[in-house]
């Protein structure tokens, strides 16, 4: 199995009702981290915490488990809460990539969310960034309002 859509992975879901995860800016907030994956890898919504397998591998610029994140904090308006992060970038790699798995290093690496690329992206000795959506309502990376 690849990675076939962007998920919220089904136990953060519960561990937000459970207060484990808190994406309050540094230094109160946790850690989270996001690492690249090929298309070997098997993450999805079912995805609980990191893991190993099927991360993408490069001679320089990438280390198992990726890169933390900058939390640009939470905001609420229009029912919508709402957290986002800096855009990430891995210098001076050389790698292949189908996808991303963000998660918690402050909470034993608890899985937050998979994002798919929608098909392999390349760097080859390069710049590899991922950018995220803006910090509105209706595009952060994880919102949360009414259906």
């Amino acid at each position: 199995m690849a990675i076939t859509t962007n998920a919220i992975c089904n136990s953060f879901k519960q561990q937000l009702l459970e207060g484990v995860h808190n994406f309050s800016t540094a230094p109160a907030g946790n850690i989270f981290k996001l690492a690249m994956y090929t298309t070997n890898a098997t993450i999805g919504a079912s995805t609980t915490s990191f893991t190993t397998g099927g991360q993408v591998t490069s001679p320089a610029g990438y280390t198992s488990g990726g890169k933390a994140l900058v939390n640009t904090g939470t905001s609420l308006a229009s029912a919508v809460a709402i957290t986002n992060f800096s855009n990430l970038s891995f210098t001076n790699v050389t790698l292949t990539a189908r996808g991303a798995l963000i998660y918690n290093t402050s909470a034993t690496n608890k899985a937050v969310c998979v994002l798919d690329f929608g098909g392999n992206k390349t760097a080859t000795a390069g710049t590899f960034t991922i950018q995220f959506p803006a910090f509105t309502t209706s595009a952060a990376i994880l919102r949360i309002g009414n259906a």
